[in-house]
């Protein structure tokens, strides 16, 4: 690939259009870096998740002098609660990134030396690093990480149109049915397209929706279950057929901005994070694997925005904890006070003037300095 992207970029300049003066990729594609660099082009990254993850990555050095973990990656206390600083997520050794990509050592290994490698890369390499987030979400993560540009959330601009790159096509008569529902009355259930449940949880997720005798509208792709199979208790569908909407995929930044959304259980991805922030939702947190344990303590633990939702000694998250804390978040107005707050600052962010509106255009002024 390499030598493939340099020759196309050879090739694009070799000709009478327009010139490639400048690099723009994603951090995980480390050789667009490096042909950038060979050919003297100034590049940028892009961070898709939190910066804070970020930020952890490139600490991982440091980790290793401190004796938190080894040359492996392997946590060697790992009981051992910590925060990088003050306003950082609170970390679970056991819940580092790349422990979560199945139960091979071997997997779990060239994870970790993987992610060394490209966030290595893109600090020496890179001259920027825009990622999708604010100075008012992050702000410690800001000042620690060098040649980081916040220039979200993008989801606050207003600019949405039709996203591209779903993996499921989506069903729009859930928008339908959410207008038929009361104000603040509906839960949001959606695990992105990664999070995968056995037949028990499942069913305990079904049964602890129907037990919250409330409206839900939850998202159920084709895959979500292992075996692909799914089962749902008996009687359940007709039971709750006045109750819940399911679908495969949804329309997800229109449904957290529909009227009738009360909560939000969510795998705390970091789109569906600052989604559901840039709306005014608040949360039930489910990670399931990567960057989602740091972003539940974020919406838990530093925004205050959250509950998290507790596993019982088998790692299974029951019917009456689900029905529980659902009634804990939408009993509570200040999860929601909160959450309106978060919501007011970011949208001042990336509105006329705000700081990742004035970010995003120095960039831009940064881009236009290079063409040729």
């Amino acid at each position: 690939m390499p030598g493939q992207l340099k020759e196309l970029i050879d090739k694009v300049n070799g000709s009478d259009d327009d010139k490639i003066s400048c690099a723009l990729a994603d951090i995980s594609l480390g050789l667009a870096f490096d042909v950038a660099a060979e050919l003297g082009i100034p590049t940028a990254g892009l961070w898709p998740a939190s910066m804070f993850q970020l930020m952890f990555f490139l600490r991982i050095p440091k980790l290793i002098e401190d004796g938190l973990i080894d040359d492996n990656g392997t946590p060697l206390m790992k009981h051992k609660m910590f925060q990088l600083s003050p306003m950082t997520p609170v970390v679970h050794p056991m819940n580092f990134a790349w422990l979560n990509f199945g139960n091979s050592p071997s997997t779990q290994k060239f994870m970790f030396d993987f992610l060394r490698l490209i966030n290595n890369k893109a600090e020496e390499t890179a001259d920027w690093v825009l990622y999708n987030s604010s100075s008012e979400l992050e702000p410690q993560a800001c000042n620690l990480v060098p040649k980081v540009l916040p220039i979200g959330p993008l989801s606050a601009t207003n600019r949405v149109g039709n996203l591209s790159g779903n993996f499921w096509s989506k069903d729009p008569t859930c928008l339908q049915w959410l207008n038929q529902q009361s104000p603040s009355s509906v839960i949001y259930v959606a695990f992105g397209s990664s999070t995968v449940f056995d037949e028990i949880q499942f069913q305990e997720l079904a049964l602890g929706l129907e037990l919250t005798k409330k409206p839900f509208l939850r998202v159920v792709r084709e895959d979500i279950i292992k075996g692909k199979h799914q089962f749902y208790p008996q009687g359940f569908k007709e039971r709750v057929s006045n109750q819940g909407k399911i679908v495969c995929w949804a329309p997800q930044v229109a449904v957290l901005g529909h009227s009738s959304i009360a909560c939000f259980i969510s795998h705390c991805g970091w789109n569906s994070t600052i989604e559901g922030v840039s709306n005014g939702v608040p949360f039930l947190c489910w990670p399931y694997f990567f960057d989602q344990f740091l972003n539940e303590s974020y919406i838990y633990d530093i925004w205050k925005v959250g509950l998290k939702l507790e596993r019982d000694e088998r790692g299974t998250i029951r019917k009456e904890e689900i029905r529980t804390k659902v009634e804990q978040l939408v009993g509570d107005e200040n999860f929601k006070t909160r959450v309106v707050e978060l919501k007011q600052m970011v949208t001042k962010s990336v509105g006329e003037g705000g700081n990742s509106d004035k970010t995003f255009k120095n960039f831009v002024d940064w881009l236009k300095s290079y063409i040729k």
